[in-house]
């Protein structure tokens, strides 16, 4: 990266530089808020309840790792003008980007039942049956989209990103110890424990998932970030990194300082926000509870999104929120259908969730480190990338976070069938 070029895009008037980035901010702080979803959730409160503030010191490698792909994505997207699955398609072939697309599709449905499982969960809190709540919230989620044009769509996404303060209220509301909070945040203590290693594991495999790099780049293209203001692209993503680790770190310790300390044993999101109502006060139960509908509506938004972004892409067909049912009918039609089917799955009675869950993150495990090999190969590509290729320096970073992430991921695969 040409860090005179960033310093110098930077000079100049505040209110000026404010006023682009506002207008640039988007695809960064969404994407990496979406991570933070029902899963995501999930994984950070049980880590909290059960191993209290002991795995704090992972937020900051995993902000680093979340930061560096996130900028590579948005760069590629800017330079390039093209969404991930169209480059890898130019670059590979349709066989290749043929694999991806079904690999991704059988991956994101999953994870799209967890997000419409979390719906169906959190509205139960508030006394709402799930089958009034999720048709409701699929009808929602389509609407929002089939309805409306890419910047209509991301103000709503960008509130509902807001709305995860919910989650730094609760944490504060839990009175948590913040001397062992920062104190384990330094320093790591490890252990070698089926349990630790398991929750390790789930930490960082929820940070980087394969469909967020398709979709900032796919959300990039649509907008029209032009070259010149590619530097906020840049501040957008990288702070939308630091953004979602923060509201995951007051997460687990709004458990740690509550459910762990007090001993109780939790097994869900509900569990949690029951125990926090004696332990932190009414508030900050409904906080928490408010916080995870939010979270699952959002990323059951997102996620069947970049689905049809990179079946389309990958197919070399039209897509974008902006075009109508017409002008893109696979990009609807698909992103309608993973919605619908996904809602009626979620309401069949003792439906195999968990083992449909199992079976996308070891998709998850399997896709993630091809597709991080592929942003290299592109990324420093001149062809493709001209100046704005891997530095050496950077290229290191990214290597060591691709075999780190290889590592982590066939721990979870062997974790999940051991």
């Amino acid at each position: 990266m040409d860090y005179d070029i960033f310093l110098r895009h930077l000079k100049g008037p505040t209110l000026t530089r404010i006023i682009i980035f506002l207008s640039i901010m988007g695809p960064g702080i969404i994407t990496a808020s979406v991570d933070n979803d029902a899963g995501g959730i999930t994984t950070y409160s049980l880590a909290g309840s059960q191993f209290g503030y002991l795995l704090l010191w992972t937020f900051i490698p995993m902000t680093i790792a979340l930061a560096v792909v996130q900028e590579m994505g948005v760069r590629m997207g800017v330079v390039s003008g093209k969404g991930l699955a169209a480059l890898i398609r130019e670059r590979a072939g349709v066989r290749i980007t043929f694999f991806l697309m079904i690999v991704l599709l059988a991956t994101n449905f999953g994870n799209t039942l967890a997000e419409f499982s979390g719906i169906a969960v959190s509205a139960g809190i508030f006394g709402v049956p799930s089958l009034i709540a999720l048709p409701l919230a699929a009808a929602f989620v389509w609407g929002l989209v089939i309805k409306g044009s890419y910047k209509s769509v991301e103000k709503v996404f960008l509130l509902a990103s807001l709305l995860y303060v919910s989650y730094i209220l609760s944490g504060y509301l839990a009175h948590p110890d913040w001397h062992q909070a920062a104190l384990r945040s330094a320093l790591p203590q490890l252990s070698f424990s089926k349990v630790y290693i398991t929750m390790l594991v789930g930490l960082v495999g929820t940070t980087i998932a394969p469909w967020m790099q398709f979709y900032i780049q796919a959300s990039i293209v649509e907008k029209g970030v032009p070259l010149k203001d590619l530097i906020y692209s840049r501040i957008d993503a990288i702070s939308g990194a630091a953004v979602t680790n923060i509201v995951a770190f007051f997460i687990v310790i709004a458990c740690a300082a509550t459910i762990y300390v007090s001993g109780i044993q939790v097994s869900n999101v509900a569990d949690i926000s029951a125990a926090l109502l004696p332990l932190a006060g009414q508030y900050a139960s409904v906080l928490f509870a408010f916080g995870f509908l939010n979270a699952s509506l959002f990323a059951a938004s997102i996620l069947p999104l970049s689905t049809a972004y990179v079946v389309s892409e990958g197919l070399g067909l039209e897509a974008g929120v902006s075009k109508s049912f017409r002008e893109a009918p696979v990009f609807h039609g698909l992103y309608l259908g993973i919605i619908v089917v996904g809602a009626l799955v979620i309401m069949i009675p003792n439906a195999p969730l968990l083992s449909i869950l199992y079976f996308s993150q070891v998709l998850n495990g399997i896709l993630l480190p091809l597709v991080l090999i592929f942003m290299l190969v592109i990324i420093n590509d001149e062809r493709v990338m001209g100046d704005h290729v891997n530095s050496r320096i950077y290229n290191y970073i990214t290597w060591a976070t691709v075999i780190i992430m290889i590592g982590l991921s066939a721990g979870l695969i062997i974790t999940l069938f051991s």
